[in-house]
């Protein structure tokens, strides 16, 4: 017995050899097809390794080299060989292991298979990563049982069956459209909500003059987000995560939806969860062309382009036509100098010389022409068509000649370099919203310098303080010019009806005045913003936070009676235009202070410090009730209850009207000794310094939050004021020069509309991208740089068409032909041209 077992033995080790020797050759012969599938091929590339079936002459080819026959189906794809590689080698594992357990000399080899088997079954619960990477996964759905099929329309089931089936044999096509989907791929604990693919690759892919392999079906790219939630210690909240899929068309958002809220949790890990909130398509079904508020923009804006043409062709004309007339009567009066014919005579130009040269004939020393016999004096209807002329007023923007006597030069270089800060604060804003790194912010903002972006929120109360600053400074100014600045300081309490009455009207003049300069380019913007918002809505992958294309479809007008800031920020158009609100709210408190200085002077000085106290009160009572910390992490913190409200910024404004009373009063002519120049420069760059970069090294409790809320605005418009005043009065040293330097005033004309503007072209940058931005500080820098250059170039051409037009048609209706400016009318003007 022992005999014939040994026999036995022996025989079925033989048959086992013979039968492990046959699967070693077979899987030999698929494993150098995979060998020479992944082998360098200088004439076949990449794609076309793993898309199209091997040709004739490479099968001849592969067969000469390896040396055998290909055994499978004529045609199989690579992927098809390499599964059915993997098949070989299992089964032949398989037989291994039968014929180890049946000699009974295998028994180490089955225990290694068993605890094998454990260990397969043991990895059967997946980790969260690799659970994420499965949460849309078209290669393991089964084109037979579809996810939710029964869900599903019936061209849906039958374009998706061809899909799946294709991508199974490795068909070029369905490669291409399974890879222009998201997924994910790295970096979600540290912000990566973006797993969008490519929707540009999902269009191209059907493009027959580039690809040679295309669906035969047409794809559309769709955007769903999801709702992930993992372990506690993963995501401590749920994740909204956008998913971008390339899908067949014949599938519609409903279908998709279905398609992918198959649940991907286990029993084993039921604290995961996956939910689907919503799908849609890109571009959605929304035209711009059949879109009633494009439309209007397109005629007012087409209106006005024809009319700056039209406007800036005459004036060329009538230059050149003025221009001869006006040296033929130099020359009849004897004025025949050779240098005049080498200047560019301007219509400003030989006006300003002939009525200098008219007055001085005339023997009349008041400005004044007894019988104005002008050579460019023009009827109405030209007077408005030249007030579109971009010639004209392009020059005005432009203009970087020496400013007048007694002109606040320094604010110019205030005004730019506080909009280039209000710029930079957005480009951070702006590539935080798409990134895929935003955890790259926590980091940035342990930098010591990135305090100048976070609490870049006092650049607005530098704009508050200048307007305050030069509404009170040429109100004095143009108002007082004939009494001098006693009547400024007038202790004598002066209130009749005519007078109740007059300041009433001049009241509604400025207040008018200011609203028919700023209001048309500011609803031509808006206009912009909930356009461009609609349409971006429409055609990109991202989804925009704001809410323009409802926002200023209904509250427009709130925006256009500038007091949008007073409503809640959800329903705010345009939501940088808070500041829009607030200043024209400062402007009104102002004229009514102004008003009453004129006449009682104690009690203006009075009403503002109780204005001032109480912004102070209220902003405390505020931070307190909603346990408002100040920290560098929310530099937006209490939107609504205190950053736009104008009880939280009058603090600026009213330390401007302070600094331009002062200015007005001294003649901007002050002595001070050299340690009290020191001393106030000292003071008032510490505090701008610490106010910027003081959070970074104290943290605040509750009521210095509070305090730093109230008095901060506040100290910002203080430290200003004493700027202005040094550099007004000649104790600026350098800081005058480089703010008072010329190149800075056209820049300075053009903050109005490059603030307006400004965000609309991030927006429009942002959000026509394919894919997320992966941050860097550089390219932010770069993008900044970008951005100012965009919004100064776009501000540029609504000013030359919209603003300067407005200005130059309320001189004319100011100021009719032939009559004399009155004080009221030169108030207006210049109160508002600053």
């Amino acid at each position: 017995m022992a005999k014939t077992a040994s026999a036995m033995s022996v025989v079925v080790a033989v048959v086992a050899t013979a039968v492990t020797c046959c699967f070693v050759l077979a899987a030999g012969q698929d494993s150098d097809a995979a060998a020479m599938m992944f082998s360098e091929d200088t004439s076949m590339g990449a794609d076309e390794l793993t898309a199209r079936p091997p040709s004739s002459q490479d099968m001849s080819a592969y067969t000469s080299s390896a040396g055998h026959t290909l055994t499978g189906k004529p045609g199989a794809t690579n992927i098809q060989k390499v599964y059915r590689t993997a098949k070989a080698v299992d089964a032949m594992s398989a037989m291994v292991m039968m014929m180890a357990a049946a000699t009974g000399s295998g028994t180490g080899m089955a225990a290694a298979a068993v605890n094998n088997d454990t260990a397969i079954d043991s990895g059967s619960h997946t980790s969260d990563l690799e659970w994420l990477s499965n949460v849309y996964n078209p290669h393991l759905w089964n084109p037979v049982e579809l996810p939710a099929a029964s869900m599903l329309s019936v061209q849906c089931r039958d374009v998706m069956k061809t899909y799946l089936e294709a991508l199974r044999r490795g068909s070029f096509w369905a490669a291409k459209m399974a890879d222009a989907s998201g997924r994910y791929s790295s970096q979600l604990f540290f912000g990566n909500d973006f797993w969008l693919g490519s929707h540009t690759l999902c269009k191209e892919l059907q493009n027959k003059a580039t690809n040679q392999y295309v669906p035969p079906f047409e794809a559309k790219f769709y955007v769903a987000k999801l709702a992930i939630k993992l372990h506690d210690q993963l995501t401590p909240r749920t994740r909204l995560i956008s998913l971008g899929l390339c899908m067949p068309k014949d599938c519609s958002s409903t279908d998709v939806q279905n398609m992918v809220s198959v649940p991907k949790e286990d029993n084993e890990s039921n604290y995961r969860s996956y939910r689907v909130l919503n799908v849609r398509s890109v571009p959605g079904t929304y035209t711009l062309w059949s879109d009633g508020k494009f439309q209007l923009l397109l005629i007012v804006v087409g209106l006005v382009t024809i009319l700056t043409i039209v406007g800036s062709g005459y004036e060329m004309v009538l230059e050149r036509r003025k221009a001869r007339e006006f040296k033929k009567r130099q020359i009849a009066q004897g004025n025949n100098n050779e240098s005049d014919s080498k200047v560019e005579f301007t219509l400003d130009k030989m006006q300003a010389i002939e009525k200098m040269q008219n007055m001085k004939a005339c023997g009349n020393d008041n400005g004044t022409l007894d019988e104005p016999d002008m050579l460019f004096k023009v009827s109405r209807n030209e007077q408005i068509l030249l007030a579109f002329s971009a010639v004209s007023n392009g020059r005005k923007i432009l203009h970087c000649g020496p400013a007048p006597p007694e002109s606040l030069t320094c604010v110019h270089g205030l005004r730019f370099l506080s909009l280039a800060w209000v710029i930079m604060v957005h480009t951070y804003l702006q590539v935080f919203s798409i990134a895929e790194n935003k955890m790259l912010r926590t980091l940035t903002e342990r930098n010591f310098m990135f305090q100048t972006v976070s609490n870049a929120t006092f650049s607005v109360d530098t704009f508050f303080f200048i307007s305050g600053l030069l509404v009170t400074y040429l109100y004095y100014k143009t108002t007082n010019k004939k009494d001098g600045p006693e009547v400024a300081v007038s202790r004598t309490p002066k209130c009749t009806s005519s007078i109740l009455r007059n300041d009433t009207i001049k009241f509604f003049k400025l207040l008018g005045y200011r609203f028919i300069r700023l209001t048309p380019a500011y609803m031509i913007v808006l206009l912009m913003a909930e356009v461009s918002s609609r349409w971006l809505r429409n055609i990109s992958v991202f989804e925009p936070e704001n809410n323009n294309h409802i926002s200023c479809a209904d509250y427009w007008w709130r925006n256009m009676l500038y007091i949008n800031s007073l409503y809640p920020r959800n329903e705010m158009c345009m939501l940088w235009s808070w500041y829009m609100s607030n200043d024209t709210q400062f402007y009104v408190l102002a004229v009514i202070l102004l008003l009453v200085s004129a006449r009682h002077f104690k009690g203006a000085v009075i009403g503002l410090l109780a204005f001032l106290i109480g912004s102070w009160v209220v902003t405390i009572f505020v931070a307190v009730h909603y346990n408002f910390r100040a920290r560098i992490e929310e530099p937006f913190g209490l939107f609504d209850q205190l950053y736009d409200k104008p009880w939280s910024r009058l603090g600026p404004y009213l330390f401007g009207m302070f600094a331009g009373w002062f200015l007005f009063v001294t003649k901007c002519k002050l002595k001070m000794s050299f340690l009290t120049v020191v001393l106030g420069w000292s003071l008032s760059l510490f505090s701008l310094a610490y106010l910027v970069y003081g959070l970074h090294v104290v943290h605040l409790d509750l009521a210095g939050s509070a305090l730093y809320a109230s008095v901060g605005h506040s100290a910002w418009g203080a430290a200003l004021a004493w700027i202005v005043i040094a550099c007004c009065t000649g104790h600026g040293g350098c800081v005058n020069s480089a703010l008072s330097c010329r190149l800075l005033q056209p820049l300075s004309r053009l903050t109005y509309c490059a603030y307006l503007v400004h965000p609309i072209i991030m927006t429009m940058t942002n959000f026509q991208m394919d894919g997320p931005l992966h941050l860097h500080n550089l390219i932010t820098m770069i993008l900044y740089f970008g951005n100012a250059v965009a919004s100064f170039l776009l501000s540029f051409f609504i000013s030359l068409t919209f603003e300067a037009p407005v200005v130059n048609l309320l001189k004319i209706m100011l100021s009719p032909p032939q009559v004399k400016k009155t004080s009221m009318e030169k108030n207006s003007s210049e109160l508002q041209d600053s």
